[in-house]
Formats: structure tokens, sequence, C-alpha cells
């Protein structure tokens, strides 16, 4: 959508609003140029992660520990 300043200036809550409700830009015209108001994409839930240690000391140790005393087959 496309609006002039004076436009943009009467209604930009509303302009706004309806930028977030839809996920589209907005254009706006001002001398000749066009300005565009955009919405920023969230961040996926991924993006937030943090890196966490969870293995303390060497993996290789986790692979020839004996766990048969603790594992115990479903029957």
């Amino acid at each position: 959508m496309t609006v002039t300043t004076t436009e943009l200036r009467k209604n930009i809550y509303k302009l706004l609003d309806q930028v977030l409700e839809s996920g589209q830009s907005l254009e706006i015209e001002r001398k000749g140029q066009k300005l565009l108001i955009v919405p920023e994409k969230p961040k996926s839930k991924l993006d937030r992660l943090k890196k966490h240690e969870t293995v303390v000391g060497d993996p290789e140790d986790l692979i020839h520990m004996d766990w048969s005393k603790e594992w115990k087959p479903f029957i």
C-alpha cells in the first residue's frame, strides 16, 4: 500500500497496526521518493537458543563406560 505523508500523519497508528497485522510493507511517498515501513520478522525459537556445555570432561570417556549394571532390557 502506498500513502502520502499527509495520510500517514492523519492515520499513523491505524496504518502501523495494518502493517503489523498483515505483514505487508507500507510505502510512503515524500518529495518524489519512497520510504518503506517493513515489519521485522520475528526470530525463530532456534535462533534464541543459548549454547550450553552439557558434557564435562572428555566425551570419549562416555563411549567406553560400562553401562551393563544400569541397563535393563525391556521385557
